[in-house]
């Protein structure tokens, strides 16, 4: 397989892991059923992976609805109240006894 493939199948999995995995048995029955002339098995994985998918688009649309644009907080003020600290020169470092 090819490494972009299976970097996208694990971030997707990652993401939504309830209808991935509905999505992987449906695909699994799907071929099982399609290979071995079970008609009712493979009915049921195309269906199972049909509900996969319309679990999965209807989760990824409520996410898009409930993120609102919300002002940022700031924690800091943005000018500082206390003066700025002193630079250090080299010469100040050499004069110390330890």
């Amino acid at each position: 397989m090819n490494a972009a493939f299976v970097r996208i199948l694990r971030s997707a999995y990652r993401k939504e892991p309830i209808s991935s995995f509905i999505l992987i048995v449906g695909a699994v029955d799907a071929v099982i059923g399609g290979v071995g002339d079970r008609g009712s098995l493979l009915a049921f994985g195309i269906g199972t992976v049909g509900l996969a998918i319309v679990l999965r688009w209807l989760i990824m649309g409520r996410h898009t609805e409930e993120t609102p644009a919300e002002a940022p907080q700031y924690y800091l003020p943005p000018q500082p109240n206390r003066p700025p600290l002193p630079t250090l020169n080299a010469s100040n470092k050499k004069n110390r006894p330890y």
